[in-house]
């Protein structure tokens, strides 16, 4: 498995958070097709496979992520998908690399809402959270000053908005996302 080989040993936190979001995203995937469930479920594992150390190229994971995988031949849409997870253009916006990212599509649909949803429910740890303890948490961690708290203010309504059309998804459909 790519992710566990680039991640479990070098980052295991980051690697206990991966986790996480799978399982998270395995909750939301009886909400899918075979394609978008086997589509979710990978993005899941590989959202941030771009903090590696050999993955790593300008410090932004979602873009670097997705360069890895396209130089592996993953699919289009999984590179898009990580490309672009957790309302990643905001964060490119402010790094300069706005044009970069422009070279995947950000889908907008339920699937991506659920990586979103499964990303942003997520702790560090690999525990079940909300939205909004999770970018209160991920504010503190970085600090005031960090690019990465200006992005999450500033992508934090968007990033909500998503978690929500995903939970009421999952409430319409009857699956209990409360699990932890």
């Amino acid at each position: 498995m790519v992710a566990s080989a680039q991640l479990a040993l070098v980052l295991p936190k980051r690697w206990a958070h991966v986790q996480g979001v799978s399982v998270r995203a395995e909750q939301s995937a009886r909400l899918f097709d075979t394609d978008d469930r086997e589509m979710l479920l990978a993005a899941a594992l590989l959202h941030d496979i771009g903090y590696a150390p050999g993955v790593a190229h300008t410090g932004f994971h979602p873009y670097d992520g997705a360069r890895y995988l396209k130089s592996i031949k993953a699919s289009e849409r999984l590179c898009a998908l990580v490309a672009h997870h957790s309302c990643a253009y905001v964060e490119a916006e402010l790094r300069g690399l706005s044009a970069e990212l422009a070279g995947w599509r950000d889908e907008q649909t339920p699937v991506r809402d659920a990586l979103w949803w499964a990303d942003m429910t997520t702790t560090p740890e690999g525990k079940v959270t909300n939205v909004h303890d999770r970018i209160e948490e991920i504010q503190k961690r970085y600090g005031a000053e960090n690019i990465v708290t200006l992005f999450i203010r500033q992508a934090k309504a968007e990033i909500v908005a998503s978690v929500e059309r995903t939970e009421s998804r999952l409430r319409e459909a009857g699956i209990d996302y409360t699990a932890k």
